[in-house]
Formats: C-alpha cells, structure tokens, sequence
C-alpha cells in the first residue's frame, strides 16, 4: 500500500538522522510516496527505495544507497520515526 495525499512529517529523531545517514528529507518523501508498503516491528510500516549515489560514504565508494524510513499512518498524516540508509 502507498499513499500520496496525507502530509508526511519527520519526527525529530528522523530529522536529525538524515544528516548521520546520508539521506534527505526528499529522498525519504519519494520512498513512501513511490514504493509498496510492508509491516514492520512495534505495529510500524516501512518501505525502501535505491537512489543513484555514485559518492564516497564514509571512506568506502558506493554506486547506490537504499533508503528504508520507518513510519505510522495517522488519521492525517504519515508520522516517520526514523531512517535507515
């Protein structure tokens, strides 16, 4: 299942995530508005997506970097706990 109409917020850890993980708040939008849906631990969703990285990440050359954020839909937006890259 996806969604593309509720309003997609960061929680405050996820925000501060992104910078530790290497992803954006954009990446992490175009995941659960363009891939399929699973369950996930504590009653929680998650979905993932590659984007093309072709970059250095912490000393180690990557073609690629999936992202995989973690999140609740609420009755009026889709809550994101936290990211993992």
């Amino acid at each position: 299942m996806t969604s593309t109409i509720k309003e997609i917020r960061l929680s405050g850890h996820a925000k501060q995530q992104l910078g530790f993980r290497g992803a954006t708040e954009q990446n992490v939008v175009e995941t659960i508005r363009t891939s399929d849906w699973e369950a996930a631990e504590l009653g929680r969703l998650e979905c993932r997506k590659n984007f093309v990285f072709n970059a250095e990440w912490n000393g180690n050359p990557y073609a690629t970097k999936q992202v995989r954020p973690i999140f609740v839909e609420e009755l009026g937006e889709i809550v994101v706990v936290t990211v993992y890259v």
